[in-house]
């Protein structure tokens, strides 16, 4: 069993994200803003970010950048969710180093298979 990081300012997206989630069998972490992501990114092996943008704080992007340039934890995978659905807004996510990269209301099915993409 895996350890899901679900990172998102929104109590109801953070259900949402949850709800969807569940079903996977992980165990599922939850943080409300960047600052407190990256925390329990550092602290509390997890195996997957599920990282919303736009946040107080520390936005995703930059909680993504600064954990991929770390050397422990480079290879985390991070999947980007917001409603910023510009093609600049997906090139600046994967320039950050995001691994995925989806619009908000997020898809069920393409979480779960971006999940099983990075965990199996």
């Amino acid at each position: 069993m895996a350890k899901i990081l679900i990172a998102d300012d929104s109590n109801t997206d953070r259900t949402y994200l949850s709800e969807i989630l569940k079903s996977t069998g992980h165990e599922l972490l939850l943080a409300t803003n960047g600052e407190e992501a990256e925390n329990i990114a550092r602290t509390q092996g997890v195996d997957l970010i599920v990282l919303d943008v736009i946040m107080p704080g520390k936005n995703g992007f930059q909680v993504c950048r600064d954990l991929k340039k770390s050397d422990d934890l480079k290879s985390l995978p991070i999947i980007l969710t917001t409603s910023k659905s510009g093609e600049g807004d997906k090139f600046w996510g994967k320039k950050q180093g995001a691994d995925e990269y989806l619009v908000k209301p997020v898809d069920p099915q393409a979480l779960l298979a971006a999940v099983a993409k990075y965990l199996g």
